[in-house]
């Protein structure tokens, strides 16, 4: 059993508070998902429960966590540099377990982990293993050693389709229990039955960290519909009080009117306003404690984003895109795909999926880069590694002022999608993943965008981040073409889905 009592974790550097008073217990095999945004302490959380050694130069720590000698299998959100560098059996060598496990053991882990045995000992780099080849050999790895709970930190982040439908088989019939984070609302709904909400509020200034044991889905239901309840509340309560106020400015005007016309040789009648101002007053401190006391709205973090234009528009009978490519091969001269052709319409939404590896960003790169001069578009592209486009160095500030935009302005828009002051100066290298596309999405937004050529858009926001992001880019007037995997913006925003495969893009 993990039991976590009244932990609260402040970073040492600025003594900002991440979570504060955070209580849960973790038994039998059930499956814990642990949700905010981007900077809230989820993957620091995870650390710590594991080895607190991982969080020791970065993070005070007060409360309890008891482990009750449980053994913690923890999976990062990436490898490190070394790592990816090793080779498969050289990685595996140091797992844990692995040099002593029996072959029957061996085979009983691949089997459950979909994996080959013979990959185990395979001399390949780690860093040319697909997104799901690594996460079903580090899963291995770590099942070998016998854990009694697995921390897994955004394990769905780099997988395919079918790596993804995988995932949610192996959380569902895992035997023992998991917590785990991940942006992937469908893998989240089919596999949490209890939630962790790590929130930073008014203005990233407040946290609030909170434990549900019930699924996710029933979880937003509920807090949706809690905070329609008190916003209603709320805002009665104060439709009703601001009549009061009308009435009582209405009597206090009255009274002192005729305070200002009373004739100077009518004493009595003078005493008698007096007193009645001094009711008047009596009633504007009750009612400035009454206002204090009415029902506040609930501070939540929410998603906030501001949406494209509703002008952008291209007539349906423009041709956007005719791509012709006869062989799309890797960065290595592999041939990949053979025979590609895509042909889209103005307004229409197009996804393309594949398996990881099949050179889905390769391919919308060199669409961008067809794309990107013609004079009768404005495109916007959004690449899976920011860095290919962000200088890193530069502030969000400094990065959007290249649209010709004042500095007050900037900030004005920045401020309006949930940046503080202190993330506008900061180096965009320093902020979180879903800060960075938030600013993608601002940019193009900003630049009057009518062309999205976007990879894998969803990948860094936060599952309560998701369905705002979709219902923007549902409304966009414009042409999209995309590459994702995430199954809930495939539903709602794409009117064609296209599979790359090694004979070229045929519609799924």
């Amino acid at each position: 059993m993990l039991q976590v009592n009244h932990l609260t974790l402040t970073h040492s550097k600025d003594s900002r508070v991440l979570i504060q008073d955070l209580s849960f217990t973790i038994n039998d095999s059930g499956k814990t998902v642990i949700i905010g945004e981007e900077g809230n302490g989820k993957s620091t959380l995870l650390r710590l429960i594991h080895d607190p050694a991982l969080v020791e130069n970065y993070i005070e720590v007060s409360g309890q966590i008891r482990k009750n000698g449980m053994r913690s299998g923890y999976l990062s959100q990436e490898l490190t540099e070394p790592e990816l560098q090793m080779p498969v059996y050289a990685y595996m060598a140091e797992m844990p377990g692995f040099p002593d496990a029996t072959p029957r053991e061996l085979a009983a882990v691949c089997r459950q982990t979909g994996i080959p045995m013979d990959m185990l000992y395979d001399d390949r780099p780690m860093g040319t293993l697909s997104g799901g080849e690594k996460v079903r050999l580090r899963l291995a790895g770590l099942m070998l050693s016998e854990p009694d709970i697995l921390l897994l930190d955004e394990p769905s982040a780099n997988l395919d389709m079918d790596g993804l439908i995988w995932l949610e088989e192996y959380l569902k019939n895992c035997r023992i229990p998991v917590l785990f984070i991940s942006h992937d609302e469908t893998l989240i709904e089919t596999c949490a039955d209890s939630v962790i909400h790590l929130e930073q509020t008014i203005r990233k200034t407040v946290p609030r960290s909170t434990f549900h044991r019930i699924p996710y889905r029933e979880y937003i239901g509920q807090r949706d519909e809690a905070l329609a309840k008190n916003e209603q509340l709320a805002e009665k309560e104060r439709a009703e009080f601001r009549k009061k106020m009308e009435r009582y400015r209405q009597i206090c005007q009255k009274v002192e009117h005729q305070q200002n016309t009373i004739s100077r040789g009518d004493p009595h009648g003078g005493r008698l306003l007096k007193k009645k101002m001094h009711t008047v007053k009596a009633m504007g401190r009750r009612f400035e404690k009454e206002e204090a006391g009415l029902t506040k709205k609930i501070d939540v973090e929410e998603a906030i984003m501001i949406s494209f234009a509703d002008k952008i528009t291209h007539p349906a009978g423009k041709t956007i895109l005719d791509f012709r490519l006869e062989e799309l091969k890797s960065p290595d001269g592999n041939v990949l795909s053979r025979g590609i052709g895509l042909f889209v319409s103005g307004g229409e939404k197009v996804c393309i999926i594949g398996r990881n590896g099949m050179g889905k960003s390769t391919l919308l790169r060199q669409i961008w880069q067809e794309m990107a001069h013609r004079p009768d578009l404005r495109p916007a592209y959004m690449p899976q590694e920011y860095s290919d486009l962000l200088d890193f160095n530069d502030t969000p500030t400094e990065f959007l002022m290249q649209r010709g935009l004042e500095r007050s302005k900037v900030r004005t828009y920045l401020g309006s999608v949930k940046f503080t002051p202190d993330e506008m100066s900061h180096p965009i290298g320093a902020l979180s993943g879903g800060q960075k596309a938030k600013l993608f999405f601002l940019d193009m937004i900003l630049s009057g965008a009518d062309t999205l050529i976007l990879d894998e858009p969803t990948r860094n926001f936060s599952p309560l981040s998701g369905p705002v992001i979709r219902e923007i880019l549902a409304s966009f007037g414009g042409t999209i073409i995309a590459v994702t995997h995430d199954r809930k913006l495939i539903d709602e925003v794409f009117d064609t889905v296209y599979a790359l495969t090694e004979e070229g893009l045929i519609e799924a």
